[in-house]
Parts: structure tokens; C-alpha cells; sequence
């Protein structure tokens, strides 16, 4: 295919996902500039099966975000945003792999294939792991110490959120093992590569979520929370811990990066790349 015309097929197919998001509410205005920056992107310079992975991420999670919406409402006061994605969190999920497609376009090498898949799966499992972990019927506990938290608290984890976390990175392992741009790609060693590296990712955002994030105090509703400088309740939040600029947006990219690299070296033990 023309690179001229895969890139405006790209861009037709990423305003048309963008667009249905937005109608449907799964993103913000400004998050739907920012998923037609990352389609065409990454359709338009790798092609259909760098472009699957986005789109398979994109709707698994939004669909997700609107399962049960009535009972995650309340927890809505815990985190940063609100279930429409703006610019900066489609960029925080996407980024990554943005700049694996670019790597590939200037230096081909099945390595980026396998790093773009490991940070799409990271952000898949954080998402579900998310989605579904709250709904969990018992208390999550922290990673660093296995304190009982409030569900929603930044580093939380539990049996539910783990298992969604596994299952997601699962799906885009299983779609990058049988469809790569590459041929004769093993698939056992990029099935578990991609998966391990998806949910350690997780993990890994968990684990920043609990220690090094920053977190504020909302004293009128006595809650720890993501959000600043005002509260859902309308209220001014005090800082409490973590490092300042370290928000979520940057939690989430931070971490595919990390799945990125562990899904290459995780590939690289089980089966050496060339």
C-alpha cells in the first residue's frame, strides 16, 4: 500500500473511532484529537497490525469503563479524572507505542513489534485491572504492605483487578502473537513475553501509584484522592505525599515504557532475538 494513502486511510479510520467515542462519551474533545494524533500515527506508519492493538485496547477499555458506570460513580472522587479521556491520558496510553512505530519506520526489527505490544498490554491490563477491580466485593490492600485500603486508592490491588490485569494483557498478547508483521515470529515466547511484561507493567503502576504518585487530602470530605487543586466536592485538596509532578498521566506512560522493554527481554530470554 502507498505510504501516502495508508496514512490517510489512518486518519479517516482514527476520526471515525474518535468520533464514536466522543458521541458515546468515552472521550473528551480534546481526547479525541489526541486518539487521531495516535491512529493515524500508528496506522498510517505501521500498518494493520499496529493499528489492531490501538483499536483492540481502545474498545475493550472503553467498553469496560461503562460496565457497571452506576456503582464506579461514587469512586469518581478518588481519581484525577473522570471516565472521558482527555488529550494527555490518550497520549499516556499511546504514546509508547507511538514512538515503537516510529523506531520501526527509521530501523525495522521485530523488537519494536514485540515493545509495542508489551506497552499496549501494560495499558490494557491497568485499564481492566482498574475497570473491573473495583468492583471487587472485598477490600483491595496496598502492594507495598497488604494494609486494607478504600477501594480506588492508588496502589491497591486485589485478586479481581489481578486476574482482569492478566486477562488483558492476555488479549493483546494473543492478537500480537498470531497477526505480527513480521514472518515466522515464534508465538509461544511472544504470547508469555507480552503477557508477563502487561501485567508486571501493572503492577509497576501500581507500585508508583503507592509510593512515589502524588496524592491529596480533601478536608471537607475527609478522602485521600488523585484529584488537584479542588476536590469533586468543589473544595480545595492539600498535597500530602508523593512527588509532585508525578500525576497519573504520567504513571500510566511511565509504565508501558516499562512493559515495553521487559516484553523485549522477556522475549529476548525465551527465544533471542537477531
Amino acid at each position: 500500500m502507498n505510504q501516502l494513502v495508508q496514512i490517510l486511510l489512518g486518519f479517516l479510520l482514527a476520526c471515525t473511532i474518535a468520533f464514536a467515542a466522543h458521541r458515546r462519551g468515552s472521550l473528551a474533545t480534546s481526547g479525541a484529537v489526541g486518539a487521531v494524533i495516535l491512529g493515524t500515527t500508528i496506522f498510517g506508519l505501521g500498518g494493520w497490525p499496529w493499528g489492531v492493538l490501538l483499536v483492540l485496547f481502545f474498545v475493550s477499555s472503553s467498553a469496560l469503563s461503562h460496565f457497571k458506570e452506576g456503582r464506579k460513580a461514587q469512586l469518581a472522587e478518588k481519581f484525577s479524572k473522570g471516565s472521558q479521556r482527555d488529550i494527555w491520558q490518550t497520549l499516556a496510553n499511546g504514546g509508547a507505542g507511538a514512538v515503537c512505530v516510529l523506531g520501526n519506520v527509521i530501523w525495522p526489527h521485530p523488537a519494536w513489534w514485540v515493545a509495542y505490544a508489551g506497552a499496549i498490554a501494560t495499558v490494557n491490563a491497568d485499564t481492566w485491572a482498574t475497570e473491573l477491580g473495583v468492583l471487587n466485593q472485598s477490600a483491595p490492600r496496598l502492594i507495598t504492605t497488604g494494609q486494607i485500603v478504600e477501594v480506588g486508592t492508588s496502589g491497591g490491588v486485589s485478586l479481581t483487578g489481578t486476574a482482569a490485569a492478566t486477562a488483558g494483557a492476555a488479549l493483546i498478547s494473543l492478537c500480537a502473537a498470531l497477526f505480527p508483521p513480521f514472518p515466522a515470529f515464534p508465538l509461544v515466547p511472544a504470547f508469555f513475553a507480552i503477557t508477563t511484561s502487561g501485567l508486571l507493567g501493572s503492577l509497576i503502576d501500581s507500585l508508583m501509584g503507592a509510593t512515589v504518585q502524588s496524592i491529596y487530602y480533601c478536608e471537607n470530605c475527609r478522602k485521600e484522592t488523585e484529584r488537584t487543586p479542588t476536590h469533586t466536592c468543589g473544595q480545595p485538596t492539600r498535597y500530602v505525599r508523593g512527588w509532585r509532578w508525578l500525576e497519573n498521566d504520567w504513571v500510566n506512560f511511565i509504565s508501558s515504557v516499562a512493559g515495553a522493554f521487559l516484553a523485549v527481554f522477556g522475549y529476548w530470554l525465551l527465544s533471542g532475538l537477531q
